[in-house]
């Protein structure tokens, strides 16, 4: 099975998103990914069982990509190991009146995940920065005092807002939070492929919306987008990687490996210590138990 690098994937100099590519061949049959893929769940789980006791950093798993990329899926296989004390997960979709009371960013921070623990945003805050700018209008709906039609959404204004979340990532990656951004890039043809499966399998016609072709006809104007937060929010701190997704078990295993080889590194998240007095007595402590 074909090894992979971690600086493969990151988005780490300015890119066209046309020439990111969609697949990617791990030169093995699928049984054999999804195999290492369950191991290298299980030693992500490790990690995160280490994390949970250590308690100085969190992971925050942030999945952005078109309808039909694999998010849902990609989740459920990466996380399938997990102790499910150790994971959160969000998915933000259209804020809910309370949410719209406060700046578009509050609704993430109070998702964030406490030290120990893994979060997963399904959708993010980039949606700020993609929905919104491909549909403009829903800017209004946000109130605020500057923007009272889309006329004054301007490149003045993307600018602050890019300003903002790339603050809001160096605050909580400053603060112990280990960030990960993946873009799940799929080729139009093999979104076409999927929404067709859906209406062609009866149990797969709930996932279908016909909103989901309205969007389709905008393929490009969010291609741009995509394109333009990997290339204005990708940070050492926060990176971008771009992950081929039109074959779903090579995204999974790509994501999970990227995980895990970025985590391993980290020399000093281990098991903590007892303190000296009581793993001085630790064959005391045994030896009260057998004696019961």
């Amino acid at each position: 099975m074909r090894d992979i690098k971690i600086q493969d994937f990151r988005i780490s100099s300015k890119v066209s998103i046309k020439d990111l590519p969609t697949s990617y061949d791990l030169e093995a049959s699928k049984k054999t990914i999804e195999k290492e893929m369950r191991k290298i769940s299980e030693d992500l789980a490790e990690i995160q069982n280490t994390m949970y006791a250590h308690g100085k950093y969190a992971v925050l798993m942030c999945i952005q990509g078109m309808d039909t990329a694999g998010k849902d899926s990609l989740i459920r296989e990466v996380f399938k190991e997990f102790n499910v004390r150790g994971i959160v997960a969000h998915s933000f979709k259209k804020p809910s009146p309370l949410e719209l009371k406060h700046d578009y960013l509050w609704r993430h921070y109070k998702a964030l995940p406490s030290r120990g623990k893994f979060g997963i945003f399904n959708r993010t805050h980039y949606e700020n920065v993609l929905v919104t700018r491909v549909h403009p209008s829903y800017l209004l709906y946000e109130n605020m005092p500057d923007i009272t039609s889309v006329a004054n959404v301007n490149d003045d204004f993307w600018d602050k807002r890019f300003k903002e979340i790339n603050n809001f990532e160096k605050h909580i990656a400053d603060n112990g939070t280990i960030i990960f951004k993946f873009f799940l890039n799929i080729s139009k043809e093999e979104q076409k492929n999927r929404l067709l499966r859906r209406l062609n399998k009866p149990s797969k016609h709930w996932k279908f919306s016909p909103g989901d072709l309205d969007e389709r006809q905008l393929w490009d104007n969010y291609q741009a987008c995509y394109e333009d937060v990997l290339n204005r929010s990708s940070k050492p701190h926060a990176p971008w990687f771009n992950i081929p997704a039109d074959d779903k078990p090579t995204a999974r295993y790509i994501v999970a490996r990227i995980m895990f080889d970025t985590l391993k590194a980290y020399s000093d998240i281990k098991n903590p210590e007892l303190p000296p007095e009581q793993k001085a007595r630790i064959e005391e402590y045994k030896q009260q138990l057998e004696n019961e």
